[in-house]
């Protein structure tokens, strides 16, 4: 796993790159604009340029995208179809003038809600914003299953990415603390390998494009979403090491989005991650003696 960081691109989009390599990241991810807000950042050819000649020059291998939070690819609303609709292409024509690996996405929630009509409408608008850009890849991200979220299970990715037309350019990402809350015990070598059996068996690891590796602060299966600092929930260093080191995730880009900055990833926590990397692959190799 190429482990790094979400960073902050205040200032511009080439901060990012100097950021993640102040956390010794081997991965960053960004939002294109700010999360909570419909407002686009104004972003030229030179700012693309720019960021990837200071990716070029960096150790950093890979930079992911995550669309902001206000989309709902599932409303009902007219309006604010359109408006996710908007803001999922500005992220998308974005990622591919910075080359990212992709750009990730919550796919929307049914809300109150029928889900499988959710789904339907969810697929629509992602297929329609695939259909008007090219390149950057769109991967969905599973949900800790609060508020009617969707993709709470592996049989609700595959109809979503079905429902979206199942091209080449979808893919999924995977977040450690989701896939806890949703049920699915990712703590021990085997408990983890049967999950991404499954995973693979139901959506395809084909399909894997990156992860987020986050701990969680709530038990297993309770379908809430609450970050905890990696080492510090449930999963504990055994658990984050077991889903750092798993083979299936090597080469991906697998991002901290919660740290000791005052929330966000510091480097201590790129470190330690590092570490138990390193200690989940030398306890695998041990075991297989």
């Amino acid at each position: 796993m190429l482990i790094g960081a979400h960073v902050s691109n205040a200032g511009g989009l080439p901060n990012a790159v100097d950021r993640g390599v102040e956390r010794g990241c081997e991965a960053i991810q960004i939002f294109n604009q700010s999360p909570r807000m419909w407002r686009p950042t104004a972003y030229s050819e030179d700012d693309f340029a720019e960021f990837r000649e200071a990716m070029a020059h960096s150790p950093i291998k890979a930079v992911m995208i995550h669309a902001v939070y206000l989309i709902n690819c599932a409303t009902e609303d007219r309006d604010m179809r359109k408006k996710s609709l908007t803001s999922l292409l500005q992220s998308l024509r974005v990622g591919a003038g910075i080359g990212a690996v992709g750009v990730v996405l919550h796919p929307g929630s049914a809300k109150q809600g029928d889900v499988p009509k959710a789904i339907k409408r969810a697929g629509k608008v992602i297929r329609e914003a695939l259909d008007e850009t090219d390149k950057c890849p769109l991967l969905l991200e599973d949900t800790a299953g609060a508020g009617g979220t969707l993709g709470r299970s592996f049989e609700e990715l595959a109809a979503l990415l079905d429902a979206s037309g199942g091209g080449m350019r979808l893919g999924i990402c995977l977040d450690s603390c989701h896939l806890f809350a949703s049920g699915y015990d990712v703590r021990t070598r085997d408990s983890l390998a049967e999950v991404m059996d499954e995973f693979d068996r139901t959506v395809g690891c084909d399909r894997l494009g990156a992860l987020h590796v986050n701990d969680s602060m709530v038990a297993l299966g309770s379908n809430r979403d609450r970050h905890a600092i990696m080492g510090e929930g449930e999963l504990g260093e055994k658990g984050c090491a077991v889903f750092i080191s798993e083979p299936r995730f090597d080469k991906l880009p697998g991002v901290l989005e919660t740290g000791r900055d005052h929330g966000s990833p510091a480097p201590e926590d790129v470190t330690l991650a590092k570490k138990l990397r390193t200690r989940g692959k030398s306890n695998r190799r041990r075991t297989k003696r």
